[in-house]
């Protein structure tokens, strides 16, 4: 574990200082604007309620880091220096990038349906795996409903705690989310479903024959050299160092710890893998960049849909394959992904050409919505300086 060792240096430090000539001491580096920026957006998110905050941004001039907060409430240790995060969501960005090598190798095609890739696996309830594209998966416009209610029927701690060991086969999810009717005909309109992407897995698993997590690990993980990025499944384990992650889960209710997540969901191709935010920002540098799709490839990926105002998405927001485009005050906008679960927010994000990456970690959430939406501001202005590059 990294941490700031006060408690060894602060004597020696002082004797150092006071040794040192006027000149000598005035030549000792200054916090660059960009550090500023970063601690002071870090230590808003902190007083907006938020236990511990992590941010790494890489840009060609360096890397820049800010932490707040702490990150346990118990020993008030500091958040660790990139330490281990679920990514959540963010999963669905490689999920969606080893697709699209495949459609490169002309194994896959955006445009085939669900039922050609996946015989008789979406039907039921006016489900029509006919009428959804490979494409309407990976950029939400398939209609397909969620699961998620179904694992998770009550928003408590209680159910939290009782069911959080449970794990399902993909195909159980599917099924169940299968139970209900669409949402909308697909291809008319968006909406976020986690269903898409378990089927996207499932997808991956009967072209290759392999599974997504091999196909990720060895198109992705292995060639960028992230070798602190995992796709460890059900397993409930976090590596070390990580902050705890903390859900309230009703207003003005305690914090519990959830940092064992809740394998119901989250724990396959829509969000289960783990990583720092090195390697993280490491891999949208390099897809943006272009070094992980061919530019038609990429450009597919990049062709975005409208999504509603009540998306929860920043106004002007759109939608890709697996990656999502957002505005930027200072002209142009990012592409990026976040990830969530109980007790922790991610979000990482990039300029177009990959120059400039930037991830935000926050280790609690509240279920107070006020304060909730706070925290959500804080984070989007964030990343909105970070990649302006304004201090």
């Amino acid at each position: 574990m990294i941490s700031r060792r006060f408690w060894l240096s602060t004597a020696v430090l002082a004797l150092t200082v006071s040794s040192l000539s006027p000149v000598a001491a005035s030549a000792a580096p200054r916090p660059s604007d960009a550090a500023r920026s970063l601690q002071r957006d870090a230590d808003a998110l902190r007083d907006a309620g938020v236990t511990g905050v992590a941010v790494r941004l890489d840009t060609p001039r360096g890397t820049v880091t800010a932490r707040s907060g702490v990150a346990d409430l118990d020993t008030r240790r500091p958040v660790p220096q990139d330490g281990y995060l679920r990514l959540g969501s963010t999963t669905k960005t490689f999920v969606a990038t080893v697709v699209l090598q495949l459609v490169g190798e002309k194994r896959l095609s955006l445009d085939r349906t669900v039922e050609e890739l996946l015989p008789g696996v979406v039907s039921g309830a006016g489900n029509d795996g006919r009428t959804i594209t490979l494409r309407d998966l990976l950029r939400h416009t398939s209609g397909l409903p969620e699961y998620i209610s179904d694992v998770f029927p009550k928003t408590d701690a209680q159910t939290y705690l009782a069911n959080r060991w449970r794990a399902y086969r993909p195909e159980e999810l599917v099924a169940l989310a299968l139970r209900h009717e669409p949402v909308f005909p697909a291809g008319t309109r968006w909406e976020y479903s986690n269903t898409n992407y378990v089927l996207a897995g499932m997808i991956i698993k009967k072209v290759t024959g392999r599974t997504w997590e091999q196909e990720v690990h060895d198109r992705i993980l292995r060639p960028l050299g992230l070798r602190h990025t995992a796709t460890p499944g059900t397993s409930p384990f976090l590596p070390g160092p990580h902050a705890t992650n903390y859900q309230q889960f009703a207003p003005d209710g305690p914090l519990v710890d959830t940092t064992i997540p809740y394998r119901p969901f989250d724990s396959g191709a829509d969000g289960s893998m783990t990583g720092t935010a090195r390697d993280l920002n490491r891999f949208f540098s390099a897809l943006a960049g272009g070094q992980l799709l061919e530019p038609a490839e990429l450009a597919a990926m990049r062709e975005t849909v409208p999504m509603p105002p009540d998306s929860g998405h920043p106004e002007g927001a759109r939608d890709g394959l697996g990656l999502f485009f957002t505005p930027l005050s200072c002209g142009g906008g990012y592409l990026g992904h976040g990830g969530n679960g109980f007790g922790y927010e991610l979000q990482a994000a990039t300029t177009t050409d990959g120059r400039r990456t930037v991830t935000v970690s926050a280790h609690s959430r509240s279920a107070d919505p006020g304060v909730a939406a706070r925290q959500e501001d804080a984070v989007r202005g964030l990343i909105d300086r970070a990649l302006c590059g304004r201090g």
